[in-house]
């Protein structure tokens, strides 16, 4: 007999589900965080001040994903009202400073804003400027970046600690009960998370299994959260590609967040490149001082990272992206639209991008066969064109 095929358990994501998440901005004050919220959101809030503080409560807004593949489907639909792009949305968070995780410098309410979002910008700073104050006294990387670290660690084994003793109260009780018998297995995983954070490690950058993420998801922790580290240098250095602290930094962030990314911008180019009016500006500028904007990548790295995605709906009124979590199905991804064309879902009628690109209008496609038609178990891929069919009608 041939052997049975193994059940792939499903992978769950560590953090919160849904197709709405949110980024915030962190790391230590005046680095450049909220001069960078204002570039990359090209809005007035925020607060760059030059002295620690200057931002309190976080300000929200939501950042337009620049999208070419967004614009090739209205060069083809043509759409009476335009296009709608997906978004983003970003908070600035207040600096955190030493001791924020026993409550200095406000740090407990900054550490909530914190645990309220589902992955983190860390700002760094990499560039020296007598007049731009540091917290610490000098610009040293590598120290703030453990600052930042130990903070979060230490909320999280606080974290950790508390919810090891709710577990334990249950598993106190004795006996064989199914309850008990899964409460010892969690209050053994929360004893391995406490080490791993005492060991100075992130738990976003360890293998989990399916039940313990159920576990990890429930605990809401800091260091759960994916990280992208923005390394903010001075326009010079961002333009010759060189700075001092780079390869230390490199180093730091392979020992101790593997595998998270490093994007060095410069937060001065950027801030001169928000105030211009027009991309044909912007590109002007970028051709002058010899380097492109960060921001794009910023942007959908970060998408990568909280595993968002894109569908496209497309006709003569309106060409726009929906963002939704990779992996979901149909009826879930018809849901973002309205709830309604989930619960009623009938079908899925799908075109690739590269087939409209390739042939131009959906008469041709559908001319060649390259229509599709998917059902409720279709796990909707990157860059489709959708029409949902329901008891509604069409999207």
């Amino acid at each position: 007999m041939p052997p049975k095929k193994a059940v792939e358990e499903k992978k769950i994501l560590l953090g919160r589900p849904g197709n709405n998440l949110k980024s915030g901005i962190v790391g230590l004050a005046n680095v450049g965080k909220s001069t960078f919220f204002q570039a990359i959101t090209r809005c007035p809030l925020g607060n760059p001040a030059n002295y620690p503080f200057a931002t309190i409560d976080p300000e929200e807004a939501r950042v337009i994903v620049p999208d070419p593949k967004l614009d090739k489907l209205a060069e083809i639909y043509k759409p009476k009202t335009g296009i709608v792009p997906a978004h983003l949305t970003i908070y600035d968070i207040a600096g955190l400073t030493k001791g924020a995780s026993a409550g200095e410098g406000l740090g407990n309410a900054f550490l909530s804003h914190i645990r309220a979002v589902d992955a983190i910008y860390q700002v760094v700073r990499c560039f020296d400027d007598a007049e731009i104050i540091h917290i610490e006294g000098d610009v040293n990387p590598v120290r703030d970046l453990d600052i930042i670290s130990n903070e979060l660690r230490l909320k999280d084994i606080e974290f950790a600690e508390k919810h090891l003793e709710s577990v334990l109260k249950i598993t106190k009780k004795g006996g064989q009960s199914l309850e008990v018998k899964a409460k010892k297995e969690e209050a053994a995983l929360v004893e391995r998370i406490i080490q791993l954070l005492k060991d100075g490690q992130r738990v976003a950058n360890q293998s989990w299994a399916p039940k313990e993420v159920e576990v990890i998801n429930d605990m809401q922790l800091l260091t759960a959260k994916p990280v992208i580290y923005l390394i903010n240098l001075s326009e010079r250095d961002y333009v010759r590609k060189k700075n001092k602290y780079l390869a230390k930094i490199k180093e730091w962030v392979d020992t101790y967040s593997p595998g998270d990314v490093i994007i060095p911008f410069s937060v001065c180019l950027e801030e001169k490149l928000s105030h211009l009016e027009t991309d044909e500006e912007r590109e002007e500028m970028e051709k002058e001082v010899g380097a492109k904007s960060a921001l794009t990548k910023i942007i959908w790295i970060m998408r990568e990272k909280l595993g968002l995605t894109n569908y496209y709906t497309a006709g003569e009124q309106e060409v726009r992206a929906w963002t939704i979590r990779k992996g979901i199905k149909a009826p879930q991804a018809a849901g973002v639209i309205h709830t309604d064309f989930e619960k009623s879902f009938i079908q899925a009628q799908v075109i690739k991008y590269d087939d409209i690109v390739e042939l131009k209008d959906e008469a041709a496609v559908k001319a060649a066969g390259k229509l599709q038609i998917k059902g409720k178990d279709w796990v909707v891929e990157d860059d489709s064109i959708i029409n949902f069919r329901s008891g509604l009608g069409k999207s």
